[in-house]
């Protein structure tokens, strides 16, 4: 595709609705991610699944042109950590990619009702996966969120060397709005404190 035409394409996504998937979106999910490299491939039913059993904690982009699906997110709530949503996969179709398409699923997701609760958020990437640092740290940053990551599932002991180490990305909203709220508390204080001296 020449340079011309992918900018063009680019510009045609500009109109898309996000939605809940439903059952029936499985196969085009299935196919999206297949086209989205490196992203690991899951079996049809895992994705029709995720759309028919997970469909609150996932995000569809259809296209408004011709209903193609441009961006998926499947996510859950952990099930013993239910103030924490997992992003299991984040897929952007090509001719979607430098729209801000994967930040706005992810916020879109965090709006949902079943996401009221959420104080953190969390997600793997392989320590070589570019797009995704770069989306998770600019997500958190628009979101005052704290991120750190650590090593999780190892190559070695997890994957039988058969896939690089996934770390574990953690961006904290909680303590973000707790240092918040109490430099309110705090900024309070000082307002209401008398000029005229201190007072045990």
């Amino acid at each position: 595709m020449a340079t011309n035409d992918i900018k063009l394409a680019r510009e045609q996504t500009h109109d898309f609705v996000l939605r809940p998937p439903s059952a029936q979106d499985g196969a085009q999910v299935w196919r999206l991610i297949g086209a989205c490299k490196p992203l690991d491939e899951n079996s049809l039913y895992c994705n029709l699944l995720q759309c028919d059993h997970f469909s609150d904690t996932c995000v569809a982009a259809e296209r408004t042109e011709d209903g193609a699906l441009i961006g998926w997110i499947s996510a859950y709530l952990v099930p013993d950590e239910p103030d924490t949503l997992f992003v299991w996969q984040v897929a952007v179709h090509r001719d979607a990619q430098g729209t801000g398409l994967g930040k706005k699923l992810l916020a879109e997701l965090l709006e949902r009702d079943a996401c009221a609760n959420v104080a953190r958020l969390k997600t793997t990437i392989t320590a070589d996966n570019k797009a995704s640092w770069g989306l998770f740290s600019s997500f958190a940053r628009s979101r005052g969120g704290a991120l750190s990551h650590e090593p999780h599932f190892r190559s070695d002991a997890h994957f039988d060397g058969k896939h690089e180490t996934e770390h574990m990305v953690t961006i904290d909203f909680a303590d973000t709005a707790q240092a918040e709220t109490g430099d309110a508390w705090r900024a309070s204080r000082e307002t209401a404190r008398p000029s005229g001296g201190s007072h045990a």
